[in-house]
């Protein structure tokens, strides 16, 4: 279960600022959707800026979750499988459980919390009942071995991974490792193995998240 997962990296990521230049800059190139998503997320940013690292999770999970609306790949971008940053899914404003992983990821990231404190989880989630279906999640350990803390579109508020018993873990990533199941036994390594993951990488990097 999530709740198994050890963080075996060491915490050793220095805190960063994003980058507001690069950020709306970014903004004007995507269009006129991400340029006024811009400045609520900026203000969301500087207010989580000032809280504790654990304390940013939920504002950071709330406000993805109340800005964009679900839809999948195929009707936002005409793609089975499209991973979009963060500034690409404002400007469409709609987006899949990737993209609210990936644009809760960086923004996290961006406030200084430690990539090794972050995993993006792929799980199959049971779904009121249904047969269980891809999704993901992001994963936060407060500290190495710790159960971590879930942050979820499905589910609005972030809880433990103990109270989450709908989700199965099937392989687990960030920024700087790729593990299968959410365990420490090493897949490779996630740019490497995962092409989408390394371009959503190269975007987030010239939207200014990192």
């Amino acid at each position: 279960m999530l709740a198994s997962l050890a963080a075996a990296c060491v915490l050793t990521s220095a805190p960063r600022a994003y980058d507001r230049a690069r950020m709306r800059s970014a903004a004007e190139r995507l269009g006129a959707h991400a340029v006024a998503a811009l400045g609520p997320l900026q203000d969301m940013l500087q207010d989580a800026a000032g809280m504790d690292e654990e304390a940013r999770l939920e504002p950071i999970n709330t406000w993805f979750n109340r800005r964009v609306t679900f839809r999948t790949d195929d009707v936002v971008w005409g793609e089975a499988d499209y991973w979009a940053s963060p500034l690409e899914l404002l400007q469409a404003g709609h987006g899949d459980c990737e993209d609210y992983v990936i644009a809760k990821y960086f923004s996290l990231v961006a406030l200084g919390t430690p990539v090794a404190r972050l995993r993006l989880v792929y799980v199959r989630a049971q779904v009121a009942g249904n047969d269980a279906q891809a999704h993901m999640v992001l994963a936060y350990y407060p500290q190495p071995g710790v159960e971590p803390l879930i942050l979820d579109n499905l589910v609005t508020s972030v809880r433990p991974a103990s109270r989450r018993p709908d989700l199965t873990p099937v392989f687990s990533f960030n920024s700087e490792g790729l593990w299968q199941g959410v365990g420490a036994q090493s897949a490779g390594d996630p740019q490497a193995r995962l092409s989408r993951w390394r371009l959503v990488l190269a975007k987030a990097r010239a939207e200014g998240f990192i």
